[in-house]
């Protein structure tokens, strides 16, 4: 089996903290978002290679990423875009992918922007059992809030019916970009031959389910969706759980460290209170109460308070 771990996106709701970096390399606890999958799916004997699908803007930062991790399997296969406008959709991309690397064996496709409570290896295991195309799905509890993803109606585990994005969502079912294909199910350049929608996933799968059996794995672990500063935030403190990361290389000369606390190396914080907030490296703070936020490196502040902000590097504020 082989596995795509998609990271072409530009996180433009996250800028200027992803404007410069890309969103799967963020800091989630001791590891970053992407570390998470890639982590799994390198222990993973089933799993023979892993392509990082990225695009050229950031393929440097991921084989410096790859290079110091130390990842025998991961290996980048590149999108030829540098912005937004120019991306192919996720399965026109995947088509490109699938042609370029010679791809003919079964596949994994996760979002390399998940961070999912739930092990890789027992979706694995659940797509093995039924040899059919699979996904994993979550209800996220309200339809509203279904309406941002592709929405599911199952008969037993089968998928009979699947909504991308509807204005009313039969129900809070929706599909969280974790999918298995066999790998004669394959079939994103016979998708887009039809002349059908290169956007987003949930469109082939749509599709899909009228040409094959297509199956959910449904999981009640915790799940985020890393799209947002909110729902960064969100992740971050699932991870520490109450606890903060303080470096040694930093210093916290009279600051009150709350919870779901990140300071990076070489912070320097002069009394100042935070909480449920991420500093990156070299930043300077003095008298300064933080909550809800990030704090990109290099940045200089003094005398403020902020809450829910994003401070972009190099930023000074006084």
């Amino acid at each position: 089996m082989h596995a795509v771990v998609l990271a072409g996106g530009y996180a433009t709701r996250m800028w200027p903290i992803t404007r410069h970096r890309p969103k799967m390399l963020l800091p989630v606890g001791e590891t970053t978002v992407i570390d998470q999958i890639l982590t799994e799916l390198e222990a993973d004997d089933r799993i023979e290679q892993i392509y990082l699908s990225t695009n050229e803007n950031f393929a440097d930062e991921f084989e410096t990423h790859i290079d110091a991790e130390g990842y025998e399997k991961v290996s980048l296969s590149v999108e030829d875009t540098t912005e937004e406008s120019e991306k192919f959709g996720v399965i026109g991309a995947m088509a490109q992918l699938v042609d370029r690397e010679g791809v003919d064996d079964d596949l994994l496709v996760i979002a390399g922007d998940n961070l999912m409570g739930f092990a890789v290896s027992d979706f694995l295991d659940y797509f093995e059992t039924r040899a059919q195309p699979t996904l994993a799905a979550y209800d996220v509890g309200s339809r509203e809030k279904a309406t941002s993803y592709g929405v599911l109606a199952l008969d037993g585990e089968e998928i009979v019916e699947f909504q991308e994005k509807p204005d009313e969502p039969k129900s809070s079912l929706v599909s969280i970009a974790c999918y298995a294909f066999p790998a004669d199910s394959i079939r994103f350049s016979e998708y887009l031959a039809g002349d059908n929608n290169p956007d987003e996933p949930g469109w082939f799968i749509e599709w899909l389910i009228e040409q094959e059996s297509v199956f959910a794995y449904s999981f009640d672990e915790p799940w985020f969706d890393i799209g947002t500063p909110e729902s960064y935030l969100e992740a971050v403190r699932w991870a520490l759980d109450g606890d903060s990361i303080v470096s040694p290389s930093a210093s916290t000369n009279g600051c009150e460290i709350g919870e779901n606390v990140h300071v990076m190396a070489n912070v320097d914080l002069s009394d100042v209170t935070i909480e449920d907030t991420i500093v990156f490296p070299d930043a300077r703070l003095e008298h300064v109460d933080l909550s809800e936020s990030v704090v990109d490196e290099h940045v200089s502040i003094e005398d403020a308070v902020l809450e829910n902000a994003l401070v972009g590097p190099y930023t000074r504020l006084s």
